[in-house]
């Protein structure tokens, strides 16, 4: 008996032994799912943890994510510390710098380079994001920075900022891609700079390839797992890194994106983005970013979900390097920088991918007014169009070609490649990819004598928009130039008159006073009277509502030749007509 008694003992023992190792594996692993072999990872010990290696254990309280190098202490009132923003008052001499890095660079140069190449950012990520435990075994990286003409700060400060917030063990390496750069400070010294830093490979081109070229270049050279891109002018928060290659680790499909912060172009000001938005386009190809729609928004159970993006800035984005290869990497047809963004996100999903942005990892970049590089062929962007078009929109590319005429004379090259790929990944219609991932989206009809400019016969001048991206703004006439833009309008079934404008849907609206205006459209059937037009058969363009006609007469002095809506007479300064 009491032998039976001592191995019950001992099996109740074990017994409670094996629970409380299951329980620890199942702390270890609450958040993300394990997909990968944690065999493969060397033991803590095995890393340098001492004059290279960031020592300081992460806010998570996991050793496992120490960063990949130590950040040095901020200095106190140390210019941009944590984010803000630099001002200084200049002398006629320090003036005259700034304004050389403001031509050069399309930023505020002189003051990022009075800013740390170390400095931290304040804290922007929602408050369950520092509740998440990320496993261990996730995938490692290879960051590609590729820069042209870069200043040096900001590039250097993008190098750092990546060493020292990436935990040591998933960073495989930060790969730079100079893109044939002119700039003397990006040759010798760059190199003499680069050969002090561990984990740092520079990589140069032999002429000048483009942004598409060169992240191809830059892939060729990765050893990660997941190919990580960035601009090189990026700073990087706190554990930005272990969401996007937890997603990642889940399903090798999930291509995923950061936050994209702002870094102030004039101050260099951290400011972090209050409510995440995703990616959207017009029907120009133009990416811009719009709200979560309500669909979405009630498929996510917390703040810190992934958001579904049906595009992606393109910018900035992590990818399995086997899937970014199995997909078709990127079209090589394109040329420099431009519409290849639209083109990946559409591949992704219309090929089996998801495409996410992940409200816990947060990046910022600097929106620069323009570009400061010239493009060598001037139509890059509507050729790179083309290709995308010709390729993953289907029929839906006629809208596209209504409202960019010019492009149809346009030579684009050979896509049978791409469309051989598309038939080999058994890759979904343009239809399913509106109906599915972007239902909310307008989608304009094919209505002939009913789109186009809008041309005045008085003046023989265009209805045009200026680009008019906010709502109250006053269309005007200009000469037309039958290049769509912003003197594309079209009259749709709903009698709005509707111009497309950086994503935005605007339409013509008679308020009451003199002159009409562009305010944004009613969302399903609603129609505002006051946003409902007809072409009566004298050619006037009649709003009901008021009961008064668009009109342009040039005989008025205006100095901003704005449209106006009158009592209706007839007369040739309300006639009006598309030009297809």
């Amino acid at each position: 008996m009491p032998i039976l008694r001592r191995r019950s003992v001992l099996l109740q023992l074990g017994a409670a032994v094996s629970l409380l190792c299951f329980l620890y594996l199942i702390a270890q692993n609450r958040v993300h799912k394990r997909t990968r072999n944690s065999a493969r990872r060397p033991p803590l010990d095995d890393f340098d943890l001492s004059n290279n290696i960031g020592d300081v254990v992460p806010e998570n309280g996991d050793p496992y994510f120490r960063p990949k190098v130590r950040r040095p202490p901020p200095e106190p009132g140390a210019p941009g510390e944590y984010g803000k923003g630099v001002s200084l008052t200049l002398t006629e001499e320090e003036k005259k710098l700034e304004d050389a890095g403001y031509k050069q660079h399309a930023f505020n140069e002189y003051a990022s380079s009075k800013i740390s190449l170390h400095r931290r950012l304040h804290e922007a990520r929602h408050a369950e994001c520092k509740d998440i435990r990320y496993p261990h075994d996730l995938p490692t990286t290879s960051v590609i920075v590729t820069f042209h003409n870069e200043a040096w700060s900001t590039l250097l400060r993008t190098v750092h900022s990546v060493l020292e917030t990436s935990p040591a063990r998933l960073l495989e390496e930060v790969i730079l891609v100079d893109d044939f750069s002119e700039l003397e400070h990006l040759k010798e010294p760059l190199e003499m700079y680069l050969s002090q830093l561990k984990y740092v490979r520079l990589v140069r081109t032999t002429r000048r390839e483009g942004l598409i070229r060169a992240r191809l270049l830059g892939a060729a050279h990765a050893r990660g797992e997941v190919l990580t891109f960035l601009d090189s002018h990026c700073e990087c928060h706190e554990q930005w890194l272990e969401p996007l290659l937890a997603r990642i680790a889940e399903n090798r499909s999930n291509v995923v994106t950061p936050v994209i912060d702002v870094l102030d172009w004039k101050t260099f000001e951290y400011q972090h983005t209050m409510e995440v938005q995703r990616g959207i386009f017009d029907w120009r190809l133009t990416f811009t970013w719009g709200l979560i729609p309500e669909y979405e928004r009630s498929r996510r159970k917390s703040p810190v979900d992934p958001v579904r993006s049906p595009t992606m800035a393109g910018g900035l984005f992590a990818i399995d390097k086997w899937y970014f290869e199995h997909i078709g990497t990127y079209d090589a047809g394109m040329d420099v920088w431009g519409g290849e963004n639209l083109e990946m996100s559409f591949r992704i999903w219309q090929c089996g991918g998801n495409l996410e942005i992940m409200p816990c990892s947060r990046v910022g970049h600097v929106f620069r007014p323009r570009s400061p590089h010239s493009f060598p062929k001037k139509n890059e962007v509507l050729v790179n169009s083309l290709r995308l078009a010709e390729v993953w929109m289907d029929d839906y590319k006629e809208i596209f070609y209504r409202r960019n005429p010019h492009a149809k004379t346009e030579r684009y090259g050979d896509v049978s490649a791409r469309l051989d790929l598309k038939d080999k990944l058994h890759c979904k219609p343009f239809k399913w990819f509106m109906e599915t991932i972007m239902p909310d989206m307008y989608v304009p009809e094919d209505r002939p004598g009913r789109s186009g400019a809008l041309r005045n016969s008085a003046s023989n001048l265009c209805f045009d928009s200026e680009g008019a991206e906010n709502a109250g703004k006053r269309p005007t006439m200009w000469g037309c130039h039958g290049m769509g833009g912003n003197q594309y309008f079209e009259l749709n079934g709903r009698e709005e008159l509707r111009h497309n404008t950086g994503g935005k849907e605007m339409c013509v609206e008679a308020q009451g006073g003199e002159f009409v205006v562009l305010m944004h459209c009613a969302s399903g059937n609603n129609v505002p009277a006051q946003q409902k037009w007809q072409i009566r058969g004298d050619g006037s363009v009649y709003n009901a509502y008021h009961s008064k006609c668009l009109h342009f007469d040039p005989e008025e002095r205006q100095e901003k030749k704005e449209v106006k809506a009158v009592r209706c007479t007839g007369q040739d300064s309300q006639r009006w007509r598309f030009d297809a």
